[in-house]
């Protein structure tokens, strides 16, 4: 049997449009890992990303919002995240790979609820037998 060459190459190109849909992570800083205390503003529990949005008062009192992306519902469901785990107006603890141009925002990595539990957002859910 002889392979279409044209057929070939349309089915592979379409293989890798999931991939090239997908963005990179180069646009925050992995070296750097900065803690946040602020306020729930929203949370969007959406595809291709989940997003919190957290109010953070800097040094004047003024309130700056911190966009904080994060993996999407399915892996965040993983992670022990569902649609509720926050809520606007809820105190928060965040850490976060921040934004390399500099700009208010980040990578979400960890936040610490109310309660004071720790959600994981990449990785592995966090182990509540070590106390995280």
């Amino acid at each position: 049997m002889k392979l279409n060459p044209i057929l070939c190459a349309t089915c592979m190109s379409m293989l890798a449009l999931p991939a090239m849909a997908h963005h990179s992570f180069s646009m925050f800083d992995r070296e750097k890992t900065l803690t946040l205390n602020g306020v729930v503003k929203q949370f969007d529990w959406t595809n291709p990303h989940a997003w919190l949005y957290v109010m953070v008062m800097d040094d004047s009192g003024k309130p700056i919002e911190y966009p904080l992306e994060m993996q999407g519902t399915g892996q965040a469901t993983k992670n022990g995240w569902r649609p509720d785990t926050v809520k606007p107006g809820d105190r928060v603890t965040v850490a976060m790979h921040p934004l390399k141009s500099g700009s208010h925002g980040g990578q979400l990595m960890t936040v610490v609820l109310p309660d004071g539990r720790k959600m994981a957002v990449t990785g592995l859910p966090p182990d509540p037998l070590k106390g995280e």
